[in-house]
């Protein structure tokens, strides 16, 4: 196999910090909950992770600027976890942007948006929908896209110059796309290429559904990033035509590089990442795909050329 032509500067556009001495996060304390998660067994995953860490997990790869989004810390700690982000930022360099925490749907959502939005690199929030368990199943009784606050709560968001990180499973795009069209000033990133998790041909044929009825609204981004699988391993067979697929529907001026580590690293190394995106992107000229290694996050985030290296 020819070896792809690697990128000479890569935004990662998405990976999670966390220190947990001082700071509270369930999901990696107390509530271990590999049932819940969606690769599965994580305790790795449940220590420290900081800027050295993230940086020796790049195998030499040219990281130059990257985004921090949420990672789960307690609720009542979501400004602490931002404030810790920039102190991270002045000592070490990155992230150069945030996707911060906030309660989208909450009554004092207003106060929430302006205090993150007061921290110089917050550039978004992530508020997760509630979800069906599976297709078809029962949606929770409140949070879900059908709740009727949230083209409200969107457009709160858009008046305050943040953009929505967007998390669903394949089987929510369709609903997230309605709702966005009622809400058209907001820019979106849909992260983690859709979550395909089901890799038959209905369930590509529903996500393709999904990621379609998102392309058409120009608002919408994405994130190729977390192609892992609950039951499999990380393969290029599996995941290479869904990278390329999803390039195809947004085109390569809506499509952002992203790691997802540390997460992504129970499945893969990430120069074996690098390295699989670049086969999925070789067909592209050298401008679209430095636009998508690079140029696309540093704009949409509005990472400062400051803040890259």
């Amino acid at each position: 196999m020819t070896p792809p032509e690697l990128p000479t500067a890569i935004v990662d556009a998405h990976h999670h910090l966390w220190a947990l001495e001082g700071a509270h996060y369930p999901w990696l304390q107390e509530d271990y909950a590999p049932e819940r998660f969606i690769l599965g067994a994580y305790e790795p995953l449940c220590r420290d992770y900081r800027p050295a860490d993230f940086r020796a997990d790049w195998q030499g790869m040219p990281v130059v600027a990257s985004v921090h989004v949420e990672a789960e810390r307690d609720r009542g700690e979501a400004l602490a976890e931002t404030q810790w982000l920039h102190q991270q930022h002045a000592a070490h360099g990155l992230p150069g942007a945030i996707v911060a925490w906030a309660d989208l749907l909450a009554p004092d959502a207003d106060a929430q948006l302006a205090a993150q939005a007061a921290m110089p690199l917050v550039r978004g929030i992530r508020c997760k929908p509630a979800t069906a368990a599976a297709p078809g199943a029962a949606l929770p009784a409140a949070g879900s896209l059908q709740d009727p606050r949230w083209p409200a709560a969107l457009q709160r968001l858009a008046a305050h110059g943040l953009l929505w990180d967007l998390r669903v499973p394949y089987w929510h795009l369709e609903e997230a796309a309605a709702l966005l069209a009622q809400v058209p000033p907001l820019t979106v990133v849909l992260e983690h290429t859709g979550l395909p998790w089901d890799r038959s041909a209905t369930g590509l044929a529903s996500w393709r559904r999904g990621m379609a009825a998102l392309a058409a609204l120009p608002q919408v981004h994405v994130k190729i990033s977390e192609l892992g699988l609950r039951e499999r391993p990380w393969t290029e067979a599996d995941n290479l035509p869904v990278m390329r697929e999803t390039l195809d529907l947004f085109g390569w001026q809506r499509c952002l590089f992203g790691s997802n580590f540390p997460v992504a690293r129970l499945r893969i190394g990430y120069a074996e990442l690098v390295q699989a995106t670049a086969r999925a992107l070789a067909h592209l000229p050298a401008a679209a795909r430095q636009a998508v290694w690079h140029d696309n996050a540093m704009a949409v985030y509005r990472i400062a050329r400051s803040a890259a290296a």
